[in-house]
C-alpha cells in the first residue's frame, strides 16, 4: 500500500512524500518536475541535494538542485539548460503522481510521472516531453538521476561476440574531451565498467555507452540503486549511439538513461520509462566476479 503526505523538505514547503513498506520517495512541487529523495523506508537519501540551492525557487537561471530531473539530448548550452524553478501542475493517484511543468521557452513541456509498487522496493518513472511549438523538434528524452557522493556505479558491457562470428564493430564507448581513461576512479572490467564518486578529485569525468542489457546500478553504504530502461537495436541513440551515460564530479555522480533520437511533430509527445529498485544489505563490488555474485542475482 502506498501512503502520501505533504511535507516541507530542504526548504521547499510543498513536497509530496510517497511511501510503501520498503521505500520512500519525495517530489518537489515548488520547482521541477524533480524527484529529490529516494531511500529505504526510514533510511538515508540515495540522491544528492545541492545545499547551496536547496529551497530556491523562481528565478530564470538553471539550478542543478540535485535529485532526478528530465532533460533532452543532445546537450546544448541554451535549450537543454532551461530553468525548472517554478511550480508544477500535480495530478495525484493512489500510487503516485504526475508532475507537469510549464511550457519552456523552446516550446517543449516536460512531465514526470511516478508509480510506486504496493509492497516491493520498486518505482516506475515515466518521462514525457510534448512538443507545444509549431515546428518539429528533434531530441532524445534524457533521464538524469543525481546520486549522493561516496558510492560506485556499475554498468554492464554488451555480450561478447567471437572474432569468427563477426568481423565488424558491435558498439562504441563515447568519450568527452575531458574524459581521462587512466583516472583511478574508473574500473574497466571485461564484463562491466565501474566509476567511483570520490571527493578528493577536483575534476569531472564522463562516458557513455550502448547498453543493450538495459540496466545500471549505484552502490552506496550497502544500499544498491538499480535503474532499468529500454533499448532497441533498430534505432539511433544520441552521442555516438549511447542509451546510457554517466558523469561525476567532487560531490555527486549521475546515472543517466536516454531514449532514441526522435523528431517530435507539433502536438505530439515522446516517452521514456525507467524502473527503479532499491536493495539493502548489498556488499561493495570491486571487480566482475563481485558484480556476478552480489548484483546480478538482483537484476
Amino acid at each position: 500500500m502506498t501512503t502520501v503526505e505533504k511535507i516541507a523538505y530542504h526548504g521547499w514547503p510543498n513536497c509530496l512524500k510517497f511511501s510503501n513498506a520498503k521505500v520512500e520517495l519525495i517530489v518537489t512541487t515548488d520547482v521541477g518536475p524533480r524527484i529529490i529523495h529516494f531511500s529505504p523506508k526510514g533510511g538515508e537519501n540515495m540522491l544528492y541535494i545541492n545545499p547551496a540551492e536547496a529551497g530556491m525557487t523562481g528565478d530564470s537561471k538553471f539550478h542543478s538542485y540535485g535529485g532526478h530531473r528530465l532533460w533532452h539530448a543532445p546537450e546544448d548550452f541554451v535549450r537543454t539548460y532551461a530553468a525548472d524553478n517554478f511550480p508544477v501542475q500535480v495530478e495525484q493517484f493512489e500510487d503516485g503522481a504526475r508532475l507537469t511543468a510549464d511550457i519552456e521557452s523552446n516550446g517543449v513541456q516536460k512531465t514526470v510521472e511516478i508509480r510506486m509498487a504496493k509492497d516491493a522496493p520498486k518505482v516506475n518513472v515515466i518521462h514525457t516531453i510534448t512538443n507545444c511549438s509549431a515546428w518539429p523538434v528533434p531530441l532524445a528524452v534524457w533521464a538524469i538521476t543525481v546520486m549522493d557522493g561516496g558510492g560506485k556505479l556499475v554498468v554492464p558491457h554488451p555480450d561478447k561476440i567471437g572474432h569468427a562470428q563477426r568481423l565488424t564493430p558491435t558498439h562504441a564507448l563515447a568519450l568527452w574531451g575531458y574524459t581521462k581513461m587512466n583516472d583511478p576512479r574508473w574500473i574497466w572490467g571485461d564484463k562491466y565498467y565501474m566509476l567511483r564518486q570520490d571527493s578528493s578529485f577536483n575534476y569531472a569525468q564522463k562516458a557513455g555507452s550502448y547498453n543493450p542489457k538495459g540496466w545500471a546500478a549505484y552502490w552506496l553504504k550497502n544500499n544498491l540503486f538499480v535503474k532499468k530502461f529500454p533499448y532497441d537495436p533498430n534505432v539511433v541513440y544520441p552521442d555516438f549511439n549511447c542509451n546510457f551515460e554517466t558523469y561525476t564530479d567532487q560531490v555527486m555522480l549521475e546515472v543517466e538513461s536516454l531514449s532514441p533520437m526522435i523528431q517530435i511533430e507539433p502536438g505530439a509527445s515522446a516517452q521514456h520509462m525507467e524502473e527503479w529498485f532499491l536493495y539493502e544489505g548489498v556488499k561493495e563490488v570491486n571487480c566482475d566476479a563481485d558484480v556476478d555474485a552480489h548484483i546480478l542475482p538482483l537484476i
